[in-house]
């Protein structure tokens, strides 16, 4: 009876995490032996108001959740020993962040790499992503080319009628 029950245990796993996949745009995995249950819910919390999730289950229902999905694929070189998947949707240069302040703050963690669009990403790759600035960040400086060259153009727009002006009066007291 125990074993149907751990069965049905495991597929509901699988279908977890193959669903957790579906919205995902990067995935990371990291080697969490040594942290708390206390430091995985801090983990999780930072990673929430960013759109990521920390999951762990076993890399063997990990796996078979990502049969049929080639763009996760590369990840399965990561999935060995003690694996935490960290899921991000939106935010990914914040989440990454946050993951960095999370391992410099516990010391205990360990980046093994991530994956995104189906391309295996080393340490350096996820970390250079997260040096990126954040969309809000991007969209004020384009809010702010698109201000200073409005500025510009009615300054611009502006002085036409003014030099206009002085060139007939300037041609007027010629004659």
């Amino acid at each position: 009876m125990g074993r149907i029950r751990t069965k049905e245990n495991k597929a509901t796993v699988v279908a977890e995490v193959k669903e957790l996949f579906q919205d995902v745009q990067m995935a990371m995995v990291i080697d969490y032996q040594g942290l708390t249950v206390a430091e995985i819910t801090d983990l999780r919390n930072r990673l929430r108001p960013l759109g990521g999730t920390c999951k762990i289950t076993k890399n063997t229902l990990v796996k078979i959740a990502l049969e049929g999905q080639p763009q996760w694929q590369p990840m399965e070189d990561y999935l060995k020993g003690t694996s935490a998947l960290l899921l991000l949707k939106d935010d990914l240069g914040g989440a990454i962040k946050a993951y960095k302040k999370f391992q410099k703050d516990t010391k205990k963690t360990e980046l093994r790499g991530g994956v995104l669009e189906g391309r295996a990403l080393s340490q350096a790759d996820v970390e250079a992503i997260g040096d990126l600035p954040s969309k809000e960040q991007l969209m004020g400086q384009i809010a702010g080319a698109i201000n200073a060259l409005a500025t510009k153009l009615a300054f611009g727009i502006k002085e036409v009628p003014a030099s206009l002006a002085r060139g007939i009066q300037a041609y007027s007291e010629k004659e």
